[in-house]
């Protein structure tokens, strides 16, 4: 059953419910859009029945603002337990506290980030929303400059307008020890014994050791293969605490140069936000991670390497870190964009005055030209935009 909410659900994943008849909430929030009355709507009644029912019922989210749905429709199920023992990061590392026994954690109120005693905190860490999404509010911290204007910043952040309290909450932060190493994203689900699938690996690039942004992910076979092992092996415990069953997840990682595996954090019932991870492994195995994750199918990673030829593929998140203001950009010129790379695969284009980023932009790179994949990493995008 797919749950669809705001603010965004792509062709791709519309097709997958449409051609495969699978259930789809009909809340107003869906409806607003997707206008098809060919699918296969379920009442919210119906739904909140068959989960009571069979509370591990497979279910997606394309948004982390239908949590909002679940906690008030299935507020004393396993299943909104769950959600929120990975929303909220505080108790997320509780539950993974005996295996990282040594990782430094504490929990703050935004109204005590100001007078807070950094004594018997040590240099890196990071601060972060204890419910959060799309990087927002997050910081590196890495000396007492950096502390101040995070300080300072907060004063005046306002994040929680764009979001509901479910998806980001800057009440309260945490502090945590910055892990050195190289981050990835997982696309995975429990299939119904509880046992780990993964969709996808991807390698999530920085500009530097300050960026916390959300700008190129990319995949590769020799991604997958290098971690697909001991990937698994980091998450089947952590399904294992919570009794996780038929439940999907977007899970972000690093990896230190010794090869030890370190949570950053776990996003429920879906996969990477506005239909991104998800559409991407369609792009570049033909893996379509909705279908696999909703009729319990495993990825063969053998059958689907063989005879390919060696790729990345990536994900560029057209975020506006260009310092200019939404209200005085007069257009972004795509088919720009679009010729700095060696073949795009999807360009997504969303309205900057209603969206925080430009758009996404779905690549394939030759190993040879992944020159084009740092550019775009370091760029302020100016050269796109068009001021008014």
């Amino acid at each position: 059953m797919f749950l669809i909410d705001q603010p965004f659900v792509s062709d791709f994943l519309i097709k997958t419910i449409k051609d495969h008849n699978y259930k789809i909430v009909a809340t107003k929030e869906a409806q607003s859009l997707i206008n098809d009355d060919s699918l296969n709507w379920v009442s919210e009644e119906s739904a909140i029945a068959i989960f009571k029912k069979t509370p591990t019922t497979p279910l997606y989210t394309n948004s982390e603002n239908s949590i909002a749905w679940i906690n008030q429709n299935l507020p004393d199920t396993p299943l909104s337990k769950q959600i929120e023992t990975f929303k909220n990061k505080v108790a997320f590392r509780k539950l993974v506290q005996d295996t990282f026994p040594s990782f430094f954690f504490k929990s703050v109120k935004l109204e005590d980030l100001q007078s807070m005693d950094l004594k018997e905190i040590k240099f890196p860490f990071v601060l972060k929303p204890s419910v959060g999404f799309f990087s927002l509010g997050v910081y590196i911290i890495h000396n007492i400059k950096d502390w101040l204007q995070a300080q300072q910043e907060l004063k005046m952040d306002n994040l929680e307008n764009s979001f509901p309290k479910e998806v980001i909450n800057t009440s309260n932060f945490i502090i945590e020890e910055y892990i050195e190493g190289e981050e990835y994203a997982i696309d995975s689900y429990f299939d119904k014994n509880g046992e780990v699938v993964i969709l996808n690996i991807l390698h999530h690039k920085f500009s530097s050791a300050a960026d916390t942004s959300d700008r190129v992910y990319s995949t590769s076979q020799k991604i997958i293969e290098t971690h697909l092992h001991s990937i698994s092996s980091f998450l089947q415990p952590i399904g294992d605490k919570l009794g996780l069953k038929n439940f999907p997840l977007h899970v972000e990682i690093r990896i230190t140069p010794a090869g030890q595996i370190f949570p950053i954090e776990v996003n429920p019932l879906r996969f990477g936000g506005w239909c991104t991870t998800g559409d991407l492994s369609w792009h570049a195995y033909q893996i379509n991670s909705y279908e696999y994750f909703t009729d319990a199918k495993k990825p063969n990673w053998v059958a689907i390497f063989q005879n390919k030829i060696p790729k990345k593929y990536s994900i560029v998140i057209l975020n506006n870190n260009s310092g200019i203001k939404p209200d005085d950009i007069n257009e972004f010129n795509y088919d720009l964009l679009e010729n700095d790379f060696e073949k795009v695969m999807e360009s997504r284009r969303l309205e900057i005055k209603k969206y925080p980023v430009f758009g996404f932009l779905f690549t394939e790179t030759s190993f040879k030209n992944e020159k084009e994949l740092e550019i775009i990493l370091n760029s302020n995008l100016r050269k796109y935009i068009v001021r008014k």
